[in-house]
Order: structure tokens, then sequence, then C-alpha cells
């Protein structure tokens, strides 16, 4: 299946590297290309991605969607970076350090760097991993409700990005924004990130209560409860209240909490059902951002002395089995 979109005139004559070439690298490299953007596509694995290359299709990952000939699909990070401005890292948080010091002898000052991750890396926030191991570099990070195939066929869509530089938030605005995914700027980096890795907890939790066979109105409170929880620590860490308010806020938590594409959701409902953990995350085959993530809310919560009910008994049913059933009373209490 190949998707055409509108043909669009294309004012960045430089290509961009995504490094990440699973289902969200693999979607926003499409969309890109689609808009008339070079693309240098990266994966550690030089065999996928010489079958990428040569195949023109993931056959992990969207693939029913073809790559379209401005990707070039790479394995050699220096190559893939070669000539680039712009370099957006799209791999699971946890393995975010690890991408960060195999790009830092690589990098240069004209570059810019983007994520896309959403979670924490060993409970650091990912802006501070940029920090610790790059230094103080301009880079922002793209959020909100999306998920990656329905990017890639060009349903319409919004997202966010976030920078402390405004100037170059507006500029990863303009090179991702097209007909039918409409991206806002804005300068809450903290928020962005903060909305975007909470936001599976309570994909996690919904899961679980559809598992225990409760319906809408049990669901709906607990996305309730679950926002009230993301803005009272989004608060104590200096964060805009209108972020949660927003794409990256309300809406990518409506998306994770409600959809079955969200693998934090169909982990949960496995829990549910009666699954061990360990069973549940082999079934999905994919990373549970929200079970470490969880991990990490925590002691930040304790840190601000905030209580975060929903977010502690996830936490606790994840690492100190407690019964799926308990979820209740953290909701109701």
């Amino acid at each position: 299946m190949f998707i055409k979109h509108p043909p669009k005139p294309c004012v960045f004559s430089s290509a961009i590297a995504i490094l990440g070439a699973g289902s969200w690298g693999t979607a926003l490299a499409i969309h890109l290309a689609l808009k008339g953007q070079i693309v240098h596509l990266w994966g550690d694995k030089s065999d996928h991605m010489e079958i990428l290359q040569a195949s023109r299709f993931n056959p992990n990952y969207l693939s029913n969607i073809r790559l379209p000939s401005l990707i070039s699909c790479f394995s050699d990070l220096a190559k893939a970076i070669e000539n680039v401005t712009d370099i957006l890292i799209a791999v699971p948080s946890a393995a975010f350090d690890i991408i960060l010091q195999k790009l830092k002898p690589l990098f240069t000052n004209n570059q810019h760097l983007l994520w896309a991750s959403k979670g924490l890396c060993k409970k650091q926030w990912l802006h501070q991993v940029i920090q610790t191991i790059l230094g103080d570099i301009p880079s922002a990070v793209l959020s909100g409700p999306t998920f990656a195939s329905e990017i890639a066929r060009g349903l319409p869509s919004l997202a966010i990005i976030a920078s402390s530089c405004k100037n170059l938030a507006q500029k990863l605005c303009d090179r991702f924004q097209s007909q039918y995914f409409r991206i806002s700027p804005s300068q809450d980096v903290m928020g962005v990130e903060l909305a975007g890795a909470m936001k599976n907890i309570f994909a996690i939790a919904v899961g679980i209560l559809e598992g225990l066979g409760m319906k809408a109105n049990t669901q709906s409170a607990l996305m309730t409860n679950g926002l009230s929880e993301i803005i009272k620590l989004g608060l104590a860490l200096g964060c805009q209240f209108e972020t949660f308010l927003g794409s990256a806020g309300i809406g990518d938590l409506i998306l994770t909490c409600t959809n079955n594409q969200s693998r934090n959701r169909r982990f949960g409902l496995a829990i549910g059902r009666g699954e061990t953990i360990q069973k549940a995350q082999q079934s999905i085959d994919q990373t549970i951002e929200g079970v470490e993530t969880s991990s990490a809310i925590i002691q930040h919560a304790i840190q601000h002395k905030i209580q975060l009910p929903i977010c502690t008994r996830v936490y606790q049913i994840l690492y100190e089995a407690y019964s799926p059933q308990t979820l209740l009373d953290a909701l109701l209490q």
C-alpha cells in the first residue's frame, strides 16, 4: 500500500536523520518523505536496514506501507547524520542514553536534536539526559496524540513541538506540519515530557480496569483522576497549566487510554484478565514504557511530597505484587 498526499512545496533543502527504525521512526520518515523531504532512516541492525533499503518495506512495522524513494536506510550512524541539520531520535526511552552516547562524538555545532520518545531514561527526564551527555545544545521534543500507523497513512492528527528556543520550535513545526498533520509550538519542554510519560501509566490502569470487567463510567473516572495527577505533579515541577489541556496532555491521555493500538493499554488489559506481568510483557513483545515510568514518577512524587493514588497503585501492582482489584480502591479513595 502506497499512500499519496497532496503535493506541497518543501522549503527544507537539507536532509533530516531519524534514529530508530521502529514503528514511530518509520511513520515519521514516511510522513516527511511524502512532504518532499530527504530522510536518512537509521537502525542499529545492518541486515534489517539492508532489507528496508532493498525491499522498500519495513517487515516488522507498518509492513504494508511502501517506503517512499526519498528515504535512505542506514546502519552506519556517521553516514546517517552526515550533512543533516536536524536529527530526530525515535527509540524507546530506556535506550535514549545509549543512542546519545553513540551520537556524542559525531554531533556538530550546526545540528539540532529533536526527540519523539516518551518516558524517562534511568529515572531521568530525557532533556536532562541530553544535557548530561551532549551539554546545552539546541533541542526540542515532539509529542501528542499520535499513533504511528495513522500518521503513516495520512490521517488527520495533532501534535506539539516544545523547545526552550522559540525559533527552533517554530522551525521544526514548519518541517513536520502538513495539510493533515497540524503541529503547535511550545516552550514548555517539561510539561510536554511529563504528560507524554505519565499518560502511559494511566493507559495501563484503564486496561486493568477493562480486564476486570469495568465499563465506561469507571474508565472515564480513572482518566479524569489521572489528568488531575498529571497536573498536580506538573505544577510542582513548574510546568504550564495550559499544556495539560492541549494535545500533549488531555489529547494524548484520551488516545492512549481508549484505543488498543496502545501497547500500554493492552498490557494493562492482559493483567486485568489475570495474566502475569511477565507473560503480558511477552505477549505485547514491545517496550511497555509505562512500567519503568511508574517507578520514576513515584520517586518524583515522594520528592515533592505529592499524593498520586493511581500512579502509586499501578506501581504497587507492577512491582509489589498488589492485586489488580486494588486499583478500584485507589480510584475511589
